[in-house]
């Protein structure tokens, strides 16, 4: 037998926790853990990559039904930390830069009235507004920016490259306190992303 081992057959951790869980079964969605209040237990070996992979103990999870369970009950609190969360126990994972990415973009009508809407690597369908916002970090390896959604809770996506360029491309020019800036209209809110002065940097 081959020494190699995937996530889910090294030593039954993994699906230990997923039975704990509640099983892998396909088709749930996020559990209600801002109700939730159970104690802390520690922290576990997950881990998700900047690349939305995931990974126990230093093994990728192979089965996306396993990762589709895991991500339901995952919760990001007031600390900056992110948990799996369970009605009777909370535990620590760590998480490179934010668990979800915005693989694909649609975008709808014109002005005031456009609504852009994102799905991310599983699944996630997040339309842009008030209580999904979006937001723009400095990129300190390229001087670019680093352009993520509000998906729930605490709980982001970061925009791929390719997501972005789709962003920009429904993007318009708007007046912000007296200064023009270049942004994008969603769910009848107007999110700025630079002004359009500096707009030859944006890419």
């Amino acid at each position: 037998m081959s020494e190699a081992k995937t996530a889910e057959t090294g030593g039954g951790g993994v699906a230990a926790l997923a039975a704990r869980l509640g099983g892998a079964g396909e088709g749930r969605g996020p559990a209600p853990v801002e109700r939730w209040n159970p104690p802390f237990c520690g922290d576990i070996e997950m881990r998700i990559a900047a690349d939305g992979t995931w990974f126990y103990a230093g093994t990728p999870i192979g089965r996306e039904a396993m990762v589709r369970l895991f991500a339901s009950v995952l919760r990001r609190d007031e600390d900056g930390r992110t948990y799996l969360v369970t009605p009777v126990e909370k535990c620590g994972i760590t998480v490179d830069d934010v668990p979800f990415l915005a693989v694909q973009l649609t975008c709808e009508g014109e002005g005031v009235a456009q609504r852009v809407t994102f799905r991310t690597n599983l699944d996630d369908v997040v339309m842009v507004d008030a209580a999904h916002p979006l937001r723009f970090a400095h990129d300190a390896e390229n001087g670019g920016l680093k352009p993520y959604v509000l998906v729930r809770g605490r709980l982001e996506a970061r925009l791929t490259r390719s997501t972005l360029y789709d962003l920009i491309e429904c993007g318009e020019e708007a007046e912000l306190e007296g200064e023009a800036w270049f942004g994008v209209w969603s769910g009848g809110a107007f999110f700025p992303i630079t002004p359009s002065a500096e707009l030859e940097g944006l890419a």
